[in-house]
């Protein structure tokens, strides 16, 4: 069974799947779908367009140089049955395929290192620049969300009226914001 790829987007072509398209010179084109064989007819040029694995690559964000790639190429050389050599084949797939995965990890994580900062400053230039639309907090709504945040000292002056205490409540919020109330 003879998997091929697709001439436009590179998804394997299964057989008796897909378009095969033969030019006046004999080229054959083989098609995973049609929507791969309608962009080929409109002329686009693949690496223009984000689905496939063309642009990927040409973009950066695909394994391109890698020795564990070319490993799969080499095959269709018919070799006489050895059952050492079949164990010992199992093995190195095994090993080529862990290798693989390893290696895409690592380019995944060095393709995505910088991705945390340039969101955060985003998002701070987002914020920044549309303060207008957030709702104003006054700040006892402020005060009422953040309990844990708040440390309170009372510092009260003594006259008693009508079984009331009179005086200040002086409120430390946050990092030495201070606020003084009326209690009545």
């Amino acid at each position: 069974m003879r998997v091929e790829t697709c001439y436009f987007c590179s998804q394997p072509v299964y057989p008796s799947k897909g378009i095969t398209f033969v030019r006046n010179d004999a080229r054959t084109f083989r098609f995973c779908r049609s929507k791969c064989h309608k962009n080929f007819k409109m002329k686009r040029n693949p690496r223009k367009l984000k689905w496939t694995k063309a642009f990927r690559k040409a973009a950066g964000k695909e394994m391109t140089v890698d020795s564990t790639l070319t490993f799969a190429a080499r095959r269709n050389v018919p070799v006489r049955y050895n059952r050492d050599l079949v164990a010992t084949t199992l093995r190195a797939m095994q090993r080529v395929s862990d290798i693989r995965e390893r290696r895409e990890k690592v380019f995944y994580r060095q393709r995505m290192a910088g991705n945390k900062e340039k969101q955060l400053a985003a998002d701070r230039k987002l914020v920044a620049e549309n303060e207008h639309l957030l709702p104003k907090v006054r700040a006892s709504e402020r005060l009422a969300e953040e309990p844990e945040v708040m440390e309170e000292e009372q510092r009260l002056e003594i006259p008693v009226e009508g079984g009331k205490v009179k005086g200040k409540k002086k409120l430390i919020v946050g990092k030495g914001v201070e606020d003084e109330m009326d209690v009545d």
